[in-house]
């Protein structure tokens, strides 16, 4: 078993953290040198960088108007929608994702995903794969903070864990997931908004800059001596990450879509950057600046993706916006990953935290519905053009292979060369943590 050792503190409520690069405010890090190196040793690593781009849909899709349609259900219960063809025969998508459809050979859709515990909107089971219930000391982190603590940068001017979370009316639909007992050090990196144009130096030489940190050091040094909080802990880690970045321009470089050809970001589109009710933007080119920050060496990178809690108006609101957008971003990193050559190294996964109720309101919208849910896996390696679990008659319970959330997680660190069985991190009070639950297990049907 392999423990990585370390600890950090967690954050008062009452402390946010912008998402601009303010030293000190920048929430990112990983293993020294050394450390990253056992680790991947012990880990059976590869040299080639492996990364998880993790789309979360928030407020929850209606699966049955995605990926398991119902025709022969009651009119209250199928919806206005209609399945059309994939490239795949034998599966069959809505209608309002024509490119996912022709794509569908490089696809894995879910339809029996389980495990949220209440129905209740969070975006926490969709960055861990466990419930807020019965968490440890510091609370579970965040399968990005925990690739960050684990396997650190794959380049010191690169965070490990990038999440493009704008605020949110609905605090969790703005959560690029938390570090929990990890500590701020591993936070995402938020660099949505102005934060991109503090992310080199102007006006600074680099031995300004140098005298800069200097001073920091002696006023943080200071600092700890009469901080009884922790909250001086993990800033070592922040404040070399934050350097690193201002004295390179590679991240600046990964966000910057000008760099990219005219014809790359007409695939891609452009979505709207403003955000959906309480919910998240239905941002498409939120998509791109996810790949260019796996090229550019970012580990685990997460997309906050629009506001599915359609309780009222569900089929206008869906075919009207979000399925169209949605069906153009994320067929596009698809295939962009493909034809780059990165579908083997990238695993990409899309969803939201339960289902919707098979019956339609009095509002023609769909309700929570925890008993089951529904998703999208491609590229890792995976073994894709296939269908993963199926349910009953109306889409209301499970009928065929029952997919945790953790099972996909257990997946995910085994595409990163993870063990999720044999790794441990001790949280607040040091009991070790393994990454995944023990009774569950990486999903044999992805190869």
């Amino acid at each position: 078993m392999l423990s990585v050792f370390g600890h950090g503190k967690k954050l008062c409520d009452g402390v946010t953290r912008r998402e601009v690069l303010n030293i000190g405010a920048l929430g990112m890090g990983g293993l020294s040198l050394p450390g990253l190196l056992q680790a991947e040793r012990l880990a059976g690593i590869k040299k080639s960088h492996k990364a998880i781009i993790m789309i979360y849909m928030c407020g929850a899709p209606a699966h049955q108007d995605m990926y398991d349609l119902k025709m022969e259900a009651p009119a209250e219960i199928r919806g206005e929608y209609r399945p059309i063809d994939t490239n795949v025969p034998g599966i069959q998508i809505c209608e309002h994702m024509p490119r996912l459809a022709k794509i569908m050979d490089k696809c894995i859709p879910l339809r029996s995903v389980y495990g949220s515990p209440n129905g209740a909107h969070d975006s926490f089971i969709c960055y861990t794969g466990r419930s807020t219930q019965n968490q440890p000391p510091g609370g579970y982190p965040a399968i990005g903070a925990t690739v960050s603590k684990i396997l650190g940068p794959t380049n010191p001017s690169v965070p490990p864990f990038v999440g493009l979370a704008p605020n949110t009316g609905h605090p969790p639909y703005g959560s690029p997931g938390l570090p929990g007992f990890l500590g701020v050090g591993h936070a995402a990196f938020r660099p949505s908004g102005p934060a991109k144009k503090d992310m080199a130096l102007q006006g600074i030489s680099a031995d300004r800059l140098s005298n800069r940190k200097a001073l920091l050091a002696s006023v943080d040094s200071l600092k700890r001596e009469v901080d009884a909080s922790g909250m001086m802990d993990g800033m070592d880690t922040i404040n070399q990450q934050a350097f690193n970045i201002l004295t390179s321009s590679k991240l600046a470089d990964a966000l910057d879509l000008s760099l990219e050809s005219k014809e790359t970001r007409q695939r891609y589109g452009k979505g709207s950057p403003k955000n959906y009710g309480d919910g998240a933007p239905t941002n498409l080119e939120h998509f791109l600046m996810a790949r260019r920050l796996v090229e550019a060496g970012a580990r685990v990178v997460t997309l906050n993706f629009g506001r599915w809690d359609f309780h009222s108006d569900n089929f206008n609101g869906l075919k009207t916006s979000h399925l169209p957008q949605f069906d153009q971003g994320l067929s596009a990193l698809i295939e962009d990953l493909h034809d780059r050559g990165l579908a083997e190294d990238v695993a990409v996964v899309a969803w939201g935290e339960f289902g919707r109720t098979p019956r339609i309101n009095k509002d023609a919208g769909r309700d929570h519905w925890p008993q089951v849910g529904g998703g999208l896996l491609a590229g890792g390696g995976f073994k894709s053009g296939q269908v993963i679990g199926a349910t009953d008659r109306i889409g209301a319970t499970i009928a065929n292979r029952p997919v945790h959330f953790s099972e996909v997680f257990a997946s995910l660190y085994k595409h990163l060369g993870l063990d999720p069985h044999a790794i441990t991190l001790p949280d607040f009070a040091g009991r070790p943590q393994y990454l995944v639950d023990q009774q569950y297990q990486a999903l044999p049907e992805l190869g």
